[in-house]
Order: structure tokens, then C-alpha cells, then sequence
């Protein structure tokens, strides 16, 4: 069963993504390049506890 993650800006700190991750990447965290409506900019957005 995938596990539900939430996404925080790298800049700006603020949880802007939800996604799901399989069993498989489960011991890695999750480093997305995508669009902060806060920053107004791509940034990173790192999987967050």
C-alpha cells in the first residue's frame, strides 16, 4: 500500500505537495524540483515527517 508524504519548499519551508511513495523508495527521501507558489520560482521540494 503506498504511504501519503507531504512536500516542503527547501526556500521557503512552507508544504505546498502531496504525493505517495511505493514500498520500494521507502528508505530514501523523496527530492522533487517543483514549482513554489510562495517563492514564485521553481525550487526543491524535500519530503517532510
Amino acid at each position: 500500500m503506498p504511504q501519503k508524504v507531504v512536500l516542503a519548499c527547501d526556500v521557503c519551508k512552507s508544504r505546498n505537495y502531496t504525493t505517495s511513495k511505493t514500498e520500494q523508495n521507502r528508505t530514501i527521501r523523496l527530492q522533487i524540483n517543483k514549482y513554489c507558489k510562495t517563492c514564485g520560482k521553481h525550487t526543491t521540494h524535500v519530503e517532510t515527517k
